[in-house]
């Protein structure tokens, strides 16, 4: 998405995605659920770390910029389910920094088990940075707006389960 004369491509500065890797966790795994979250399939960054036990603990970071953020949150979106959409938007202020980024921790095992849930106990993190000149109306309706446009997206294309 172009927009116009100031020739950015895109609403969206980046998309930053952390998690951490136990080492009874699969890595590869956990990396191909954060792939089919984004909808691409880019290479993370990997950090090994030490646990408090001696454990080794990975911290896997992946970030996307410019016209890559864009289509993965997109796709973040539609892969959310319809009640986890709602409670999102029903309390968008508390997923927003006073920097305009907005965030959410979504519950890694249910995400490698193919499900998308929201989850606070060893998470992985969705960081969304806007470019912040064009946030208008503030940053809750900024994101409200790109969510209702990537939902109505999402119905437009889903099969008639009527028939």
């Amino acid at each position: 998405m172009d927009n116009g004369a100031t020739g950015v491509k895109g609403v969206l500065q980046s998309l930053e995605v952390t998690y951490f890797v136990h080492a009874t966790e699969d890595q590869e795994k956990v990396r191909r659920a954060v792939a089919r979250l984004l909808g691409r399939d880019p290479d993370p960054e990997v950090e090994s770390l030490e646990g408090h036990f001696g454990n080794k603990i990975l911290r896997a970071r992946v970030h996307l910029t410019g016209e890559d953020a864009e289509p993965a949150f997109g796709h973040l979106v539609e892969s959310l389910p319809a009640g986890v959409l709602d409670q999102i938007a029903s309390e968008l202020g508390s997923h927003l920094d006073e920097h305009s980024a907005f965030f959410v921790r979504l519950d890694k095992q249910s995400l490698v088990s193919g499900a998308v849930s929201l989850g606070t106990s060893d998470p992985v993190r969705v960081r969304v940075k806007p470019r912040i000149f064009l946030v208008k109306g503030g940053a809750a309706s900024f994101y409200a707006r790109l969510m209702r446009r990537r939902r109505r997206a999402k119905e437009i294309c889903a099969p008639d389960r009527r028939r």
